[in-house]
C-alpha cells in the first residue's frame, strides 16, 4: 500500500509480528526487521514492549529505536498524544530518506496500534504493510477450534461493548470471537450464560506464549489479562462431522 511521497523520502513499513511466538514471524517480516536501520514499536508507558520482545533476536546491534510509550488509561487523549509525538519523530526520520520499520503485535490492520500511525502519516509518506498471523487465528489453532466453513457467518466483537449491543450479534452468528476481554470477563461470562452459550465458549489466554491457557469459559479466572479471547462455536458444519 502506498500514498503520496517521493523517491528521496523513506517508507513507513508496518510489520506484523504474529501473536507472540517468535517463530510465527513471517519470512518477509524477519527480512525487513533484520535489515532495518530504524525501528519503532509501542510499549507500555514505563514498562516493557511485547512487540520488541517478539522480534528481539532479529534486531541488529546499532539499530536506531523509536519507543512509543502508550499510557494504558481509559481516557483516549493521553494515548493520542503519544501517537502524535511518535508520528512526529518517525516523520523526521522518513524525511531524511530512511525507512522506518514499525513493529506491531499480531497484524497491523487487525486491532493493531499501527493504524494510528498510518492515519497520521499516510498522506505524506509511502506506506507498506506486511501482514501477520492474527491473534484470532492463533487462538483458534491453539484451541483446535475450526472457525467457519462454507456459508457460516463469523462475528468478531470487542468485549467492552455494552451487553445490549452484544446480544444481537451473539444471536445472529454461527461463530463468534470476543476480543479485548480483560476485566470484562465476568460480565461477558454472565451474558453468555444468559444467552445459553456458555457451554459452547472457549477461553484462550496468551495464545502461543509460555503462559498460554485454554479452558472452557465456565472454568476461566475472573482476572483475565488483556491478551485473552473467548471463542464461541454454536455448531459445526455437518460436513465437518465424521459419520457414525
Amino acid at each position: 500500500m502506498s500514498a503520496q511521497g517521493d523517491a528521496k523520502r523513506g517508507t513507513l513499513r508496518g510489520v506484523g509480528l504474529g501473536p507472540g511466538a517468535p517463530d510465527l514471524i513471517t519470512r518477509r517480516a524477519a527480512r525487513l526487521i533484520e535489515g532495518a536501520q530504524v525501528i519503532a514499536y509501542p510499549a507500555l508507558a514505563g514498562g516493557d514492549s511485547l512487540a520488541r520482545t517478539i522480534a528481539a533476536d532479529l534486531i541488529a546491534p546499532g539499530t536506531h529505536e523509536i519507543r512509543i510509550d502508550v499510557p494504558m488509561t481509559r481516557a483516549r487523549e493521553p494515548a493520542q498524544q503519544a501517537y502524535d509525538a511518535a508520528a512526529s519523530d518517525i516523520a523526521g526520520v522518513l524525511a531524511t530518506g530512511k525507512d522506518v520499520i514499525c513493529l506491531c503485535e499480531g497484524d497491523p490492520f487487525f486491532y493493531g496500534s499501527f493504524m494510528y500511525l498510518f492515519a497520521r502519516l499516510k498522506d505524506r509518506f509511502a506506506v507498506d504493510i506486511t501482514p501477520g498471523v492474527t491473534s484470532l487465528t492463533a487462538c483458534a489453532a491453539r484451541a483446535a477450534l475450526p472457525l467457519t466453513a462454507r456459508n457460516e457467518v463469523m462475528t468478531i466483537l470487542p468485549g467492552p461493548l455494552p451487553d445490549g449491543d452484544l446480544r444481537g450479534h451473539l444471536r445472529g452468528a454461527d461463530t463468534l470471537a470476543l476480543m479485548k476481554v480483560g476485566r470484562h470477563l465476568p460480565r461477558l461470562r454472565d451474558l453468555l450464560a444468559a444467552e445459553g452459550l456458555l457451554h459452547a465458549a472457549t477461553y484462550v489466554e496468551r495464545a502461543t506464549l509460555g503462559a498460554e491457557r485454554i479452558l472452557p469459559l465456565a472454568d476461566a479466572p475472573d482476572d483475565a489479562p488483556y491478551f485473552s479471547m473467548i471463542l464461541i462455536a454454536k455448531g459445526a458444519d455437518p460436513w465437518l462431522t465424521p459419520p457414525p
